[in-house]
C-alpha cells in the first residue's frame, strides 16, 4: 500500500491527508452524536445574517490561524519561517520531515483548508451554543472590517 502511496502522490504526505480527513471525520461523527445525546437538533435552516456572519468570522480566523505573526508559535512545530508577507502576515513553508507534520503543517498554513474547519466549528456552534458563537462571530467579522479600514486609510494617505 506504501508504494501505490507514495507513486500516486508523488512525495505528497497521503497517509497524512488521511489522517487529516480521518480528524475531521470523527470531530464531525463526534458533534453529531453530541447532538443526539443531548437532543439539540439542527434547525430548519440557517438564517442569511447568521451565514453572512459565519462567513467573514471564518474568513477573519483563517487568516488568523494561518497567516498573522501573533499565532506563529502554534505553527511553529509545523512549518519554517520564510519572510514577512504584508500587513501584519507571514510566509512560511511546511515541514517535511513526518507525514503528518506535513499534512498538519499545510492546514495551519493554508487558509482555505482551515477555512473548513472553522467554517465547520462555527456551524455547529450556531446550533450548540447560538449566543455565544455569534458574540465570537461578531468580534471576529468586526476585526476583519477594522482590518479593511485600515487597508483603506493607508492607501487614502499614500
Amino acid at each position: 500500500m506504501r508504494k501505490i502511496w507514495k507513486a500516486y502522490g508523488e512525495g505528497r504526505p497521503l497517509p497524512g491527508y488521511l489522517l487529516a480527513i480521518g480528524s475531521y471525520a470523527t470531530l464531525a461523527g463526534a458533534v453529531s452524536v453530541a447532538g443526539r445525546l443531548t437532543g439539540v437538533r439542527l434547525p430548519e435552516r440557517f438564517s442569511l445574517v447568521d451565514t453572512a456572519l459565519v462567513s467573514v468570522a471564518t474568513h477573519k480566523a483563517s487568516r488568523l490561524l494561518t497567516k498573522e505573526a501573533v499565532t506563529s508559535p502554534i505553527r511553529a512545530p509545523f512549518t519554517r519561517y520564510e519572510e514577512p508577507a504584508g500587513h501584519a502576515e507571514l510566509k512560511e513553508s511546511v515541514r517535511s520531515d513526518h507525514p503528518a507534520q506535513h499534512a498538519i503543517g499545510e492546514l495551519l498554513t493554508c487558509p482555505f483548508c482551515a477555512g473548513v474547519w472553522i467554517a465547520s466549528g462555527l456551524t455547529a456552534g450556531l446550533v450548540f451554543a447560538p449566543r455565544l458563537t455569534r458574540f465570537v462571530s461578531t468580534a471576529l467579522t468586526a476585526v476583519a472590517a477594522s482590518d479593511v479600514l485600515n487597508l483603506v486609510y493607508d492607501k487614502l494617505k499614500s
